[in-house]
């Protein structure tokens, strides 16, 4: 089981910015940028490229859904999407609010926030996730 699953299945808590009965969206814990979400498939999966392509074309449609909240809450240029899946063996892609292509360099320091203001992101994501 991978750390995703327990995050999915409530064993190990997260901020939660969407669900539905397949896919679940939470905060990144190591943000690039605040409003930094994870969009994963309750189902585990290694590869995003395995999934059957009708569950990847629905986490592609919940994954927009996500990414329009997440403009919602930070306004900025457009909400970036990448697809790397090689620290965590469980398909999922990254939505990052940008405002330049240097908003997304997963090489540059990550963001330290307090659980307080994580909360606070994640609640208004879902928030505005509900409206979508």
């Amino acid at each position: 089981m991978t750390i995703f699953s327990k995050i999915i299945a409530g064993e190990i808590p997260s901020y939660k910015c969407a669900e539905d009965e397949s896919f679940y969206a939470f905060l990144d814990i190591s943000p690039v940028a605040k409003g930094h979400t994870l969009v994963v498939p309750k189902r585990e999966t290694d590869y995003l490229f395995d999934l059957e392509d009708e569950e990847l074309a629905a986490m592609a449609i919940f994954a927009k859904r996500v990414a329009r909240a997440v403009k919602t809450v930070f306004p900025c240029r457009k909400v970036g999407m990448a697809v790397l899946g090689l620290e965590v063996n469980h398909a999922h892609i990254h939505l990052i609010p940008l405002q330049n292509e240097g908003d997304m360099d997963f090489r540059k320091e990550k963001l330290q926030l307090p659980a307080e203001e994580m909360q606070n992101i994640a609640g208004r994501i879902l928030e505005a996730f509900g409206k979508e």
